[in-house]
């Protein structure tokens, strides 16, 4: 039996879980969120994690689902998969893959190769377990490795690749600012509360200070105004004092 594409059925979800372990998922994350957040300002650019794409319409069982992808000069915004005849058949360019000790090197094998077959520019696998990462660039209609991983500069991203001393990955933006993963952007974003609780404080008792010393002002300049104004009161008593002596025919100044 032939089934017409409108009846077709293209699952949402493939059964398989996201990620194999913690560690696995950590990494799909600090991927997924950093690049998010790389290309929060532009619309056009969709990011997704574990999201099924069916590069074929009309063969529900041809598809894959990348840890991370990025596809530009496609919108952001919901999708239960990416159906690329939907989505003005534009495949996404860069695919990232985090393994777990349950992957085979068949499986790794079947899935670069679905990569290169449709039309993915850049494909970069990390092993969290054993520290490796791998690249491809695609050059004409294949992918060819990358030689060195450690500060490449991904073409299509603009992101510099790097591994810590234990073996952890590690991203940079364009400007040099380090992918972050959820719990050094909360650790950072106490930081900042604390900083600026800080700074407020300070204002506070810079203000009560200045308050203080105006007070202090306005004090001295009334005790000024008093002194100023019994001075005169002294001088206006002497002089009718003076001008009472002259009355009495006395002089004031002898």
């Amino acid at each position: 039996m032939v089934f017409a594409p409108d009846t077709l059925v293209y699952p949402d979800t493939d059964g398989q879980p996201m990620a194999d372990n913690t560690e696995q998922f950590r990494w799909i994350v600090y991927l997924k969120e950093g690049l998010e957040w790389l290309f929060a300002g532009d619309p056009d650019v969709f990011v997704a994690g574990d999201l099924l794409w069916y590069p074929v319409e009309g063969n529900p069982q041809l598809c894959q689902a990348p840890d991370t992808m990025v596809a530009f000069g496609r919108p952001k915004g919901k999708r239960g998969s990416y159906r690329q005849w939907l989505e003005a058949n534009v495949a996404p360019q860069v695919v990232f893959e985090v393994l777990s000790p349950g992957n085979t090197v068949p499986e790794m094998t079947r899935k670069f190769q679905f990569y290169q077959r449709f039309g993915v520019e850049e494909y970069y696998i990390y092993d969290p377990e054993g520290g490796g990462l791998d690249g491809f660039v695609r050059e004409g209609g294949w992918l060819s490795g990358v030689e060195a991983m450690a500060g490449w500069v991904s073409p299509r991203l603009g992101v510099r690749f790097g591994l810590d001393e234990r073996g952890g990955l590690r991203l940079w933006r364009p400007d040099g600012t380090p992918f972050e993963s959820y719990g050094e952007i909360a650790a950072r974003a106490e930081q900042e509360r604390e900083r600026a609780e800080q700074a407020e404080q300070r204002a506070e008792h810079e203000q009560q200070r200045a308050e203080a010393a105006e007070r202090q002002a306005q004090s001295e300049s009334s005790r000024a105004e008093q002194a100023e104004q019994r001075a005169q009161q002294a001088e206006a008593q002497a002089q009718r004092l003076a001008e009472r002596l002259r009355a009495l025919g006395i002089d004031p100044q002898s």
